[in-house]
């Protein structure tokens, strides 16, 4: 029997949930988590911004009715900073309106309420190598 010393563990890729409703929250979480990703979990719009500076993620899942500062100004961020080019982010939202006129910016729109298995089954499509 070989064992290899020489193979590091594999690093998960990080997806924040940027989602104030507690409940909808460990959804998101719980979903990720099971498609295979290392997830941190942010109420708040204001500290999630601040986060967004500090780290790459490879999914965002970003509800747009935030206290501090408000998921399209998140967005708005996210698209700009050059390091986050390849963020995927997830709206997720009540709000129809303002999610169609944002729809362009997103990788993907889902309206609330949101179950645990159509986010995870995206979540895992997100995950899988590029080819």
């Amino acid at each position: 029997m070989n064992i290899n010393l020489d193979t590091k563990p594999i690093a998960k890729p990080l997806a924040i949930i940027i989602e104030d409703n507690k409940d909808q929250n460990l959804v998101f979480t719980t979903a990720l988590e099971q498609a295979g990703y290392y997830t941190e979990s942010i109420q708040d719009g204001t500290k999630a911004g601040k986060r967004l500076g500090e780290v790459i993620p490879k999914v965002v899942v970003l509800d747009l009715h935030l206290p501090g500062i408000d998921g399209e100004k998140l967005l708005n961020q996210i698209r700009s900073d050059r390091r986050l080019t390849d963020t995927r982010v997830i709206l997720a939202t009540a709000d129809a309106l303002l999610a169609s006129s944002l729809q362009s910016q997103a990788d993907f729109v889902f309206l609330k309420p949101i179950s645990y298995s159509q986010l995870n089954q995206l979540a895992i499509r997100f995950n899988r190598p590029s080819s």
